[in-house]
């Protein structure tokens, strides 16, 4: 069995070791999305020595006051290296407001032009913004772009929009958690080859891992739980979901 990740801040945690671990768990494949311009190079490094690790660039939702025009040209140039796969980690949080409503949308709709100019997909962020976020990628502006929703907390009915619209779900290790049966039965009724899994490293640890730094070798605990939902073999949510990674990001595991 190969599982992925389709979502570790590795330049958060000591990349090599937690990759060890992972690869002797079995997880095969690895996206590494940036926040902030001083992260952005360093997660196309990892990428780089690593072939079985991509990076995504971008600025996250809480980092958008500081993308200027410079930072941003910086982000443009990144994305075109070969082992860049997708544009993020971008989106909007209204949750901690540390950047301002307007300059988050601003940000996001110029990292989303930026993905269509160069067929990237993006990885959307999305905390208490869902209307906004729905707005946005439905505009015509969005047309033609594809991507993920991390760590997918809301509702089967904004999931099938995004899902209509081209977009791929992925779980995190919330979807574990005792107070998540809502999201749970979102996991349960979604449709099995438009659904990823990933840890969002180092946050966010499935159970029974709660309380400790989270590492792509939990990402298993996901998939677990959703052979568990889906009445499945843990073999085929591993063979599905890895499948799935390989088409939203256009990349083929090293075999």
């Amino acid at each position: 069995m190969r599982f992925t990740d389709s979502h570790c801040h590795l330049t958060m945690s000591d990349a090599n070791s937690n990759l060890e671990r992972a690869r002797a768990g079995g997880v095969a494949g690895f996206v590494v999305p940036a926040t902030k311009l001083d992260d952005a190079a360093q997660t196309v490094e990892v990428a780089r020595a690593h072939d079985d690790v991509w990076a995504a660039v971008g600025f996250h939702p809480h980092e958008a006051k500081d993308c200027d025009d410079a930072a941003f040209a910086t982000i443009a140039r990144l994305a075109e290296d070969k082992r860049v796969v997708a544009i993020g980690e971008i989106g909007l949080d209204y949750h901690y407001m540390h950047s301002a409503r307007d300059t988050q949308r601003d940000v996001f709709m110029r990292h989303v032009a930026l993905a269509k100019k160069l067929d990237l997909p993006v990885i959307v962020h999305n905390r208490e913004s869902t209307a906004d976020l729905l707005e946005l990628l439905m505009s015509g502006d969005a047309d033609g772009v594809r991507g993920i929703l991390h760590s997918y907390t809301e509702d089967v009915e904004t999931a099938k929009k995004l899902i209509d619209r081209g977009y791929f779900i992925s779980f995190s290790g919330i979807v574990t958690f005792k107070s998540a049966d809502p999201l749970r039965e979102v996991a349960r009724a979604l449709p099995h080859d438009r659904v990823l899994i990933e840890t969002d490293t180092p946050y966010l640890a499935p159970v029974p891992y709660r309380g400790r730094e989270n590492e792509p070798a939990f990402v298993v605990k996901v998939a677990e739980l959703l052979a568990t939902l889906w009445k499945r073999d843990l073999a085929e949510v591993a063979a599905q979901t890895t499948a799935n990674f390989e088409r939203a990001f256009s990349v083929k595991l090293p075999r």
